[in-house]
Protein backbone atom coordinates (compact mmCIF):
# COMPACT_ATOMS: atom_id res chain seq x y z
CA UNK A 1 0.00 0.00 0.00
CA UNK A 2 1.04 4.26 -0.13
CA UNK A 3 2.27 5.70 2.43
CA UNK A 4 -0.98 7.43 3.31
CA UNK A 5 -1.28 6.76 7.08
CA UNK A 6 -2.84 9.67 9.12
CA UNK A 7 -0.21 11.46 11.57
CA UNK A 8 -1.53 12.72 14.18
CA UNK A 9 -2.16 16.08 15.21
CA UNK A 10 -1.04 18.44 17.31
CA UNK A 11 -3.44 19.57 20.62
CA UNK A 12 -5.04 22.90 20.20
CA UNK A 13 -2.96 25.90 21.14
CA UNK A 14 -4.04 27.75 24.42
CA UNK A 15 -5.45 30.64 22.54
CA UNK A 16 -7.74 27.93 20.62
CA UNK A 17 -8.78 26.25 23.81
CA UNK A 18 -9.69 29.95 25.42
CA UNK A 19 -11.98 30.93 22.36
CA UNK A 20 -13.59 27.59 22.83
CA UNK A 21 -14.56 27.55 26.57
CA UNK A 22 -14.58 31.06 27.54
CA UNK A 23 -17.57 31.75 24.92
CA UNK A 24 -20.42 30.03 22.75
CA UNK A 25 -19.45 29.66 19.76
CA UNK A 26 -22.38 31.25 17.10
CA UNK A 27 -23.29 29.62 13.93
CA UNK A 28 -21.05 31.52 11.43
CA UNK A 29 -18.00 30.83 13.88
CA UNK A 30 -16.21 28.76 10.41
CA UNK A 31 -17.13 28.54 7.71
CA UNK A 32 -16.12 27.49 3.76
CA UNK A 33 -17.15 30.53 1.25
CA UNK A 34 -18.71 29.94 -1.74
CA UNK A 35 -16.95 29.04 -4.57
CA UNK A 36 -18.33 29.18 -8.74
CA UNK A 37 -17.80 25.33 -10.12
CA UNK A 38 -16.47 24.37 -6.92
CA UNK A 39 -18.95 24.05 -3.92
CA UNK A 40 -21.65 21.82 -5.07
CA UNK A 41 -23.71 19.20 -3.30
CA UNK A 42 -20.91 16.87 -3.71
CA UNK A 43 -18.31 19.49 -2.43
CA UNK A 44 -20.47 19.70 0.52
CA UNK A 45 -21.09 16.31 1.19
CA UNK A 46 -17.27 15.71 1.07
CA UNK A 47 -16.65 18.67 3.66
CA UNK A 48 -19.31 17.34 5.79
CA UNK A 49 -17.25 14.36 6.87
CA UNK A 50 -14.53 16.54 7.74
CA UNK A 51 -16.82 18.57 10.13
CA UNK A 52 -19.75 18.36 11.61
CA UNK A 53 -20.42 21.84 12.79
CA UNK A 54 -18.55 24.56 10.10
CA UNK A 55 -21.14 26.06 7.74
CA UNK A 56 -21.29 25.11 4.47
CA UNK A 57 -22.23 27.65 1.38
CA UNK A 58 -23.59 27.12 -2.07
CA UNK A 59 -21.69 28.50 -5.09
CA UNK A 60 -23.88 31.48 -6.28
CA UNK A 61 -26.95 31.02 -7.89
CA UNK A 62 -28.52 33.44 -9.60
CA UNK A 63 -32.16 34.55 -9.14
CA UNK A 64 -33.09 34.39 -13.19
CA UNK A 65 -31.54 30.95 -12.82
CA UNK A 66 -33.99 29.84 -10.05
CA UNK A 67 -36.92 31.76 -11.31
CA UNK A 68 -36.67 30.39 -15.08
CA UNK A 69 -33.97 27.36 -15.04
CA UNK A 70 -34.49 24.07 -13.06
CA UNK A 71 -34.69 24.77 -9.67
CA UNK A 72 -34.58 21.82 -8.03
CA UNK A 73 -30.95 21.19 -10.57
CA UNK A 74 -29.98 24.30 -8.60
CA UNK A 75 -31.21 23.77 -4.97
CA UNK A 76 -31.36 20.09 -3.84
CA UNK A 77 -28.97 18.95 -1.34
CA UNK A 78 -28.55 16.21 1.10
CA UNK A 79 -30.11 16.52 4.22
CA UNK A 80 -26.69 15.66 5.72
CA UNK A 81 -25.13 19.37 4.43
CA UNK A 82 -26.94 21.25 7.63
CA UNK A 83 -25.99 23.54 8.59
CA UNK A 84 -25.95 24.93 4.69
CA UNK A 85 -26.60 28.41 3.48
CA UNK A 86 -27.80 29.38 -0.09
CA UNK A 87 -25.82 32.49 -1.71
CA UNK A 88 -28.15 34.34 -4.21
CA UNK A 89 -26.95 36.48 -7.42
CA UNK A 90 -29.56 39.06 -7.60
CA UNK A 91 -29.97 43.33 -7.45
CA UNK A 92 -33.93 43.10 -7.76
CA UNK A 93 -35.45 43.46 -4.31
CA UNK A 94 -38.94 41.28 -5.97
CA UNK A 95 -37.12 38.71 -7.45
CA UNK A 96 -34.45 38.05 -4.63
CA UNK A 97 -37.91 37.87 -2.20
CA UNK A 98 -39.47 35.12 -4.46
CA UNK A 99 -35.95 33.20 -4.72
CA UNK A 100 -35.51 33.48 -1.39
CA UNK A 101 -38.47 31.80 -0.47
CA UNK A 102 -37.73 29.04 -2.24
CA UNK A 103 -34.44 28.59 -0.70
CA UNK A 104 -36.62 28.64 2.82
CA UNK A 105 -38.85 26.06 1.25
CA UNK A 106 -35.92 23.91 0.07
CA UNK A 107 -34.28 23.49 3.79
CA UNK A 108 -31.96 26.19 3.66
CA UNK A 109 -30.10 27.50 6.66
CA UNK A 110 -29.73 30.76 5.18
CA UNK A 111 -29.58 33.18 2.18
CA UNK A 112 -26.53 35.18 1.14
CA UNK A 113 -26.74 38.06 -0.89
CA UNK A 114 -23.76 37.57 -3.21
CA UNK A 115 -21.98 41.90 -3.07
CA UNK A 116 -18.19 40.28 -4.02
CA UNK A 117 -17.97 38.91 -6.94
CA UNK A 118 -15.98 40.99 -9.63
CA UNK A 119 -16.28 38.79 -13.05
CA UNK A 120 -17.57 40.94 -15.88
CA UNK A 121 -20.54 38.75 -16.31
CA UNK A 122 -22.26 39.35 -13.20
CA UNK A 123 -21.39 43.24 -13.25
CA UNK A 124 -22.68 42.52 -16.36
CA UNK A 125 -26.35 41.36 -14.52
CA UNK A 126 -25.73 44.44 -12.68
CA UNK A 127 -24.97 42.72 -8.92
CA UNK A 128 -21.97 41.36 -7.09
CA UNK A 129 -19.79 43.48 -6.08
CA UNK A 130 -21.17 46.28 -8.15
CA UNK A 131 -23.58 46.38 -5.59
CA UNK A 132 -21.50 48.35 -3.05
CA UNK A 133 -22.00 51.25 -5.00
CA UNK A 134 -25.83 50.94 -4.06
CA UNK A 135 -25.93 50.56 -0.85
CA UNK A 136 -29.73 51.82 -0.62
CA UNK A 137 -30.31 48.65 -3.35
CA UNK A 138 -28.97 46.35 -1.83
CA UNK A 139 -30.97 47.29 1.66
CA UNK A 140 -34.34 46.90 -0.22
CA UNK A 141 -33.33 43.49 -0.84
CA UNK A 142 -32.28 42.26 2.02
CA UNK A 143 -35.39 43.96 3.35
CA UNK A 144 -37.74 42.21 0.78
CA UNK A 145 -36.15 38.90 1.43
CA UNK A 146 -36.11 39.47 5.29
CA UNK A 147 -39.65 40.09 5.06
CA UNK A 148 -40.16 36.93 3.27
CA UNK A 149 -38.70 34.21 5.24
CA UNK A 150 -37.98 33.33 8.83
CA UNK A 151 -34.58 32.22 8.18
CA UNK A 152 -31.36 34.65 8.42
CA UNK A 153 -30.31 36.78 5.86
CA UNK A 154 -26.88 37.59 4.86
CA UNK A 155 -24.39 40.03 2.93
CA UNK A 156 -20.97 38.82 1.27
CA UNK A 157 -19.60 41.51 0.57
CA UNK A 158 -15.54 43.41 -0.10
CA UNK A 159 -14.16 46.22 1.61
CA UNK A 160 -14.40 48.23 -1.65
CA UNK A 161 -14.58 48.52 -5.14
CA UNK A 162 -11.97 50.19 -7.50
CA UNK A 163 -8.92 51.46 -6.74
CA UNK A 164 -10.57 53.58 -3.70
CA UNK A 165 -8.96 52.72 -0.51
CA UNK A 166 -11.46 54.34 1.85
CA UNK A 167 -12.78 52.56 5.25
CA UNK A 168 -15.55 55.02 5.25
CA UNK A 169 -16.70 53.57 2.20
CA UNK A 170 -17.52 49.64 3.83
CA UNK A 171 -18.43 51.20 7.18
CA UNK A 172 -20.79 53.10 5.62
CA UNK A 173 -22.45 50.51 3.30
CA UNK A 174 -22.59 48.16 6.22
CA UNK A 175 -24.78 51.01 8.17
CA UNK A 176 -26.88 51.64 5.27
CA UNK A 177 -27.96 47.63 5.15
CA UNK A 178 -27.84 46.95 8.83
CA UNK A 179 -30.81 49.50 9.26
CA UNK A 180 -32.52 47.25 6.85
CA UNK A 181 -32.16 44.83 9.23
CA UNK A 182 -29.20 42.33 7.92
CA UNK A 183 -27.40 41.49 10.85
CA UNK A 184 -24.28 39.25 9.40
CA UNK A 185 -21.89 40.74 6.91
CA UNK A 186 -19.40 38.27 5.66
CA UNK A 187 -16.28 41.00 5.00
CA UNK A 188 -13.95 39.96 2.32
CA UNK A 189 -10.74 42.08 3.48
CA UNK A 190 -9.59 43.18 0.10
CA UNK A 191 -11.35 45.52 -2.59
CA UNK A 192 -12.92 44.04 -5.82
CA UNK A 193 -11.39 45.99 -9.23
CA UNK A 194 -14.19 45.72 -11.42
CA UNK A 195 -11.90 46.82 -14.48
CA UNK A 196 -8.66 45.50 -15.64
CA UNK A 197 -8.78 41.98 -13.12
CA UNK A 198 -9.36 38.46 -13.90
CA UNK A 199 -11.45 37.19 -10.90
CA UNK A 200 -8.43 34.84 -10.00
CA UNK A 201 -6.45 38.25 -10.22
CA UNK A 202 -9.14 39.83 -7.84
CA UNK A 203 -8.52 37.15 -4.97
CA UNK A 204 -4.36 37.58 -4.82
CA UNK A 205 -3.73 41.27 -6.36
CA UNK A 206 -5.66 43.91 -4.26
CA UNK A 207 -4.08 44.28 -0.75
CA UNK A 208 -5.20 42.85 2.37
CA UNK A 209 -6.83 44.59 5.02
CA UNK A 210 -7.91 42.63 7.74
CA UNK A 211 -7.41 45.22 9.60
CA UNK A 212 -10.37 47.01 8.68
CA UNK A 213 -12.48 43.50 9.77
CA UNK A 214 -11.58 44.51 13.52
CA UNK A 215 -12.31 47.87 12.96
CA UNK A 216 -15.43 47.37 11.58
CA UNK A 217 -16.29 44.69 14.84
CA UNK A 218 -15.65 47.44 17.23
CA UNK A 219 -17.66 49.80 15.13
CA UNK A 220 -20.61 47.20 15.21
CA UNK A 221 -20.57 45.58 18.47
CA UNK A 222 -23.88 44.34 18.34
CA UNK A 223 -23.58 42.52 14.22
CA UNK A 224 -21.93 39.70 13.83
CA UNK A 225 -19.02 40.03 11.57
CA UNK A 226 -17.26 37.49 9.59
CA UNK A 227 -13.95 37.39 7.90
CA UNK A 228 -12.90 36.33 4.68
CA UNK A 229 -9.77 36.24 2.57
CA UNK A 230 -6.16 35.09 2.98
CA UNK A 231 -6.58 32.79 5.30
CA UNK A 232 -4.64 29.51 5.39
CA UNK A 233 -3.52 28.39 8.88
CA UNK A 234 -5.04 27.11 12.47
CA UNK A 235 -2.97 29.83 13.81
CA UNK A 236 -4.37 32.52 11.68
CA UNK A 237 -8.20 31.62 12.27
CA UNK A 238 -7.13 31.93 15.99
CA UNK A 239 -5.62 34.81 15.92
CA UNK A 240 -8.79 36.07 13.69
CA UNK A 241 -11.55 34.79 15.90
CA UNK A 242 -9.81 37.03 18.77
CA UNK A 243 -11.54 39.87 17.03
CA UNK A 244 -14.02 38.86 15.34
CA UNK A 245 -17.20 36.37 15.12
CA UNK A 246 -16.33 34.05 12.14
CA UNK A 247 -13.61 33.05 9.97
CA UNK A 248 -14.22 31.82 6.05
CA UNK A 249 -12.06 30.36 4.48
CA UNK A 250 -12.31 29.56 0.51
CA UNK A 251 -9.29 27.94 -1.40
CA UNK A 252 -7.47 27.04 1.16
CA UNK A 253 -9.86 24.45 2.72
CA UNK A 254 -10.59 23.05 -1.07
CA UNK A 255 -7.19 22.36 -1.97
CA UNK A 256 -5.68 21.29 1.64
CA UNK A 257 -9.59 19.84 2.82
CA UNK A 258 -7.94 17.81 6.06
CA UNK A 259 -7.13 21.07 7.35
CA UNK A 260 -11.30 21.02 8.00
CA UNK A 261 -10.99 17.65 10.13
CA UNK A 262 -9.42 19.64 13.21
CA UNK A 263 -11.81 22.32 13.25
CA UNK A 264 -14.70 20.71 15.33
CA UNK A 265 -11.95 20.18 18.32
CA UNK A 266 -10.00 22.99 17.91
CA UNK A 267 -12.79 26.06 17.49
CA UNK A 268 -15.78 24.12 18.59
CA UNK A 269 -14.67 21.89 21.10
CA UNK A 270 -16.45 19.17 19.77
CA UNK A 271 -15.25 15.48 20.03
CA UNK A 272 -12.47 14.15 17.28
CA UNK A 273 -13.50 13.14 14.36
CA UNK A 274 -13.31 9.29 14.19
CA UNK A 275 -12.45 8.93 10.93
CA UNK A 276 -8.85 9.28 9.08
CA UNK A 277 -7.97 10.01 5.30
CA UNK A 278 -8.43 6.51 4.15
CA UNK A 279 -11.84 6.67 6.29
CA UNK A 280 -13.33 9.32 4.28
CA UNK A 281 -11.73 8.19 1.03
CA UNK A 282 -13.67 4.81 1.71
CA UNK A 283 -16.91 7.32 2.62
CA UNK A 284 -16.68 9.24 -0.65
CA UNK A 285 -16.42 5.70 -2.71
CA UNK A 286 -19.97 4.32 -0.94
CA UNK A 287 -21.63 8.25 -2.14
CA UNK A 288 -20.10 8.05 -5.28
CA UNK A 289 -21.50 4.48 -6.04
CA UNK A 290 -24.78 5.98 -5.06
CA UNK A 291 -24.19 8.66 -7.83
CA UNK A 292 -23.57 6.39 -10.08
CA UNK A 293 -26.54 4.44 -9.97
CA UNK A 294 -28.58 7.35 -10.13
CA UNK A 295 -26.56 8.25 -13.21
CA UNK A 296 -24.25 11.01 -11.93
CA UNK A 297 -20.78 9.89 -13.36
CA UNK A 298 -18.47 9.48 -10.51
CA UNK A 299 -15.96 12.05 -11.94
CA UNK A 300 -18.32 14.79 -11.36
CA UNK A 301 -17.65 14.25 -7.43
CA UNK A 302 -13.93 12.67 -6.98
CA UNK A 303 -12.28 16.25 -8.19
CA UNK A 304 -13.59 17.54 -4.94
CA UNK A 305 -11.55 15.54 -2.97
CA UNK A 306 -8.55 15.33 -4.82
CA UNK A 307 -6.81 17.49 -2.08
CA UNK A 308 -7.60 14.88 0.46
CA UNK A 309 -3.92 13.22 0.30
CA UNK A 310 -2.30 16.61 -0.13
CA UNK A 311 1.28 16.66 1.70
CA UNK A 312 1.53 12.47 2.03
CA UNK A 313 3.74 10.26 0.30
CA UNK A 314 1.94 8.87 -2.73
CA UNK A 315 -0.54 11.68 -2.94
CA UNK A 316 0.34 13.00 -6.85
CA UNK A 317 -0.03 9.45 -7.90
CA UNK A 318 -3.12 8.87 -5.68
CA UNK A 319 -4.53 12.43 -7.72
CA UNK A 320 -3.65 10.78 -10.73
CA UNK A 321 -5.31 7.66 -11.04
CA UNK A 322 -8.71 9.27 -9.81
CA UNK A 323 -8.19 12.04 -12.65
CA UNK A 324 -7.64 9.56 -15.35
CA UNK A 325 -10.34 9.83 -17.97
CA UNK A 326 -9.99 6.19 -19.15
CA UNK A 327 -10.94 5.24 -15.91
CA UNK A 328 -14.48 6.70 -16.01
CA UNK A 329 -16.31 3.64 -16.78
CA UNK A 330 -14.60 1.48 -13.95
CA UNK A 331 -16.91 1.41 -10.52
CA UNK A 332 -15.10 3.42 -8.31
CA UNK A 333 -14.07 1.03 -5.88
CA UNK A 334 -12.30 -0.13 -8.41
CA UNK A 335 -10.27 3.37 -8.92
CA UNK A 336 -9.89 3.62 -5.50
CA UNK A 337 -8.11 0.22 -5.52
CA UNK A 338 -6.10 1.38 -7.82
CA UNK A 339 -5.25 4.50 -6.68
CA UNK A 340 -4.01 3.44 -3.07
CA UNK A 341 -1.66 0.42 -4.81
CA UNK A 342 2.04 0.69 -4.41
CA UNK A 343 3.38 1.21 -8.34
CA UNK A 344 5.24 -1.65 -9.67
CA UNK A 345 8.70 -0.31 -10.74
CA UNK A 346 8.21 -0.47 -14.01
CA UNK A 347 5.19 2.09 -13.42
CA UNK A 348 8.01 4.07 -11.54
CA UNK A 349 10.45 4.27 -14.12
CA UNK A 350 7.77 4.69 -16.97
CA UNK A 351 7.18 8.04 -14.79
CA UNK A 352 10.51 9.19 -14.24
Amino acid sequence: MLALSLAPHPSGSSVERDLTSDRQWNPWRLSVAPMMDWTDRHCRHFHRLLSRHTRLYTEMVTTGALLHGDVPRHLDFGPEEHPVALQLGGSEPEDLAACAKLGERWGYDEINLNCGCPSERVQRGAFGACLMAEPDLVADGVKAMRDAVGIPVTVKHRIGIDRTESYGFVRDFIGTVAAAGCEVFIVHARNAWLKGLSPKENRELPPLRHEWVYRLKRDFPALTIVLNGGVKTHDEIATHLAQVDGVMLGREAYHHPWLMADWDVRFFGDAPLERDRADIEAAMVRYMELQRLQGEPWSRVSRHMLGLWSGMSGARRWRQVWSDHRLKNEPPEVVSALARRRPTVDEVAAAA
